[in-house]
């Protein structure tokens, strides 16, 4: 591999029916028995985090796989548990693929927003439709290569993709240019119409800062409590949670909503451990710590979309103060 270019790394993995992953391109590349090739975006690891690079194959097909945090992951993040069975909160998805590699494979993913970035624990995430692709099309002992360099001038001619028919397309002729009509010297005296006032918005709730602040040791909970615009958005959160609450006259149905907005918290806690992981004491590294705050700020943007949602599916069953 030393000195090779895309062409040459590639060349050496599409004898046949083979998949080649490039991190520079963050691109799954399945190649066909007939030569055809596809392509696919991946997730690749975080920073911080090794990625395997050289040759392997696949190893195991699993459909609807158990997803068990390595004995590293548990160690550096103790709130993970120790499996997580099929279904929507499974971050392998319902299809993976096991390398040869310990404790790595191409997969699906619970988290769509992450495939293109930095975000796994060092597997190669894919699209939910990607995958179920690439692991029909798949066998065990297919070769696998991971390159670090670009493999897109690599790519087979155009009649050569799978699925990829060349059209010619005549650019249509530009439009002729607009000529405003001369406006008479009376509309040009005459004052504009009274505008209406705009509409009065409300305004947003005012962020809560998190009482756990001031003992958490956790470093993403850490580094929220730390980073004033991290802080900010999940204050808003908050904030718009207890408006919520403070509204409903109901003390049952304000006690049920409040645990179902709490469960909800946890579960998004949950979410970003395994999304945002770092390992601990990494956390003061710039690199590590700048992608985690994005990470972070992604992640909260998203939940004060989840939280107007969820108070909007409360709303349906909760009775509201001044409400019928």
């Amino acid at each position: 591999m030393n000195g090779a270019g895309p062409a040459q790394a590639l060349e050496t993995v599409t004898g046949g029916p083979s998949i080649a992953i490039s991190l520079a391109d963050r691109r799954l590349y399945l190649t066909g028995p007939d030569g055809g090739m596809r392509s696919y975006p991946v997730a690749i690891g975080r920073p911080g985090v090794p990625i395997p690079v050289g040759d392997s194959s696949i190893q195991r097909k699993r459909r609807d796989p158990t997803w068990r945090p390595t004995a590293n992951q548990r160690r550096d993040n103790p709130a993970l548990p120790r499996a997580v069975p099929p279904g929507p909160n499974n971050p392998l998805g319902r299809f993976a693929l096991d390398l040869g590699w310990p404790a790595i494979a191409i997969h699906g993913t619970n988290d769509p927003d992450s495939i293109g970035t930095r975000a796994s624990g060092g597997c190669f995430r894919m699209l939910p439709a990607n995958i179920e692709t690439v692991f029909a099309a798949a066998e065990v002992g297919m070769p696998v290569r991971v390159v670090r360099e670009s493999l897109g001038a690599a790519k087979p001619p155009a009649s050569r993709l799978a699925g990829t028919v060349p059209v010619a397309v005549k650019a249509a002729p530009p439009p002729p240019p607009t000529v405003a009509a001369p406006v008479p010297a009376a509309a040009m005296t005459r004052p504009p119409p009274p505008q209406p006032p705009p509409p009065q918005l409300e305004p947003p709730p005012a962020p809560v800062a998190d009482p756990r602040c001031a003992t958490v040791t956790a470093p993403l909970r850490r580094m929220i409590c730390d980073v004033p615009a991290l802080a900010l958005s999940d204050g808003r959160a908050r904030g718009t949670q207890e408006r919520f609450l403070a509204g409903i006259a109901d003390p049952a149905a304000r006690a049920a909503a409040a645990y179902e907005l709490i469960q909800d918290e946890r579960r998004f806690h949950e979410r970003i451990a395994a999304l945002c992981w770092i390992r601990s004491g990494t956390e003061g590294d710039p690199a590590v710590a700048a992608a985690a705050q994005s990470c972070l700020a992604t992640a909260l943007d998203r939940r004060l979309n989840d939280v107007a949602e969820r108070i909007a599916s409360l709303r349906g069953g909760t009775r509201i103060a001044g409400q019928p």
